[in-house]
């Protein structure tokens, strides 16, 4: 039972991974792979966890065609980090049932077969939640909110593109996509909890 959590920036994707994890009883890896990446390579987390959500198109600059200013060591680390987050994904999937939240795991996990699940929300409930959970040093004002929105999603859908044929956020791309606008988290889980129970034992089911 492996579930990858791919969400919208304030949709509520990473809370709702962490309680069906906890309803499913299984681990869930979110910035425990951040701090992964860190260790083995002595980095920063928080220079990883900036690298690891932007878009990685920069450190591509062959498969592109043209010439970038970025310093040749920042594109370097970049690679670094992406590949070292794939190995260490594919690593904590092969170890057993888990969740896995963002990493572009249900792309780099497609040969597992796992049940992926896309988080989505309207404007106004993602503003708001992020609004609601921003650290006291920041103030953020509603504009910068939205276009810290819009970057992260966008940075998102890049970095998804080096791995995919079909777009970020695609219904044609995930098993299960779940709408939070105006909605409490925590009261989806229970029977999101049950239906994952139901795909995963109709789906072994038919292997058979």
């Amino acid at each position: 039972m492996i579930i990858t959590i791919s969400r919208e920036f304030g949709s509520g994707g990473r809370e709702l991974g962490k309680r069906l994890s906890d309803a499913l009883h299984l681990p869930c890896y979110d910035n425990e792979i951040i701090e992964m990446i860190s260790k083995e390579h002595g980095l920063d987390a928080g220079y990883v966890a900036r690298v690891s959500e932007n878009s990685l198109r920069a450190a591509y600059p062959l498969t592109i065609g043209r010439r970038f200013s970025i310093p040749y060591k920042v594109m370097e680390q970049s690679i670094m980090v992406a590949v070292t987050q794939q190995k260490i994904v594919q690593k904590l999937a092969q170890q057993g049932d888990c969740v896995i939240i963002g990493c572009c795991a249900d792309t780099v996990l497609a040969h597992l077969h796992p049940l992926r699940i896309f988080v989505y929300a309207d404007r106004p409930s993602k503003l708001k939640r992020c609004q609601e959970r921003a650290a006291e040093q920041e103030k953020f004002t509603v504009a910068e909110m939205e276009r810290r929105m819009r970057q992260i999603d966008k940075n998102r859908a890049k970095k998804h593109e080096l791995t995919a044929s079909i777009p970020w956020g695609a219904k044609e791309g995930y098993d299960l996509c779940i709408n939070t606008s105006g909605r409490e988290i925590k009261a989806l889980v229970p029977a999101l909890a049950e239906y994952i129970k139901s795909w995963f034992s109709s789906e072994y089911n038919a292997m058979e």
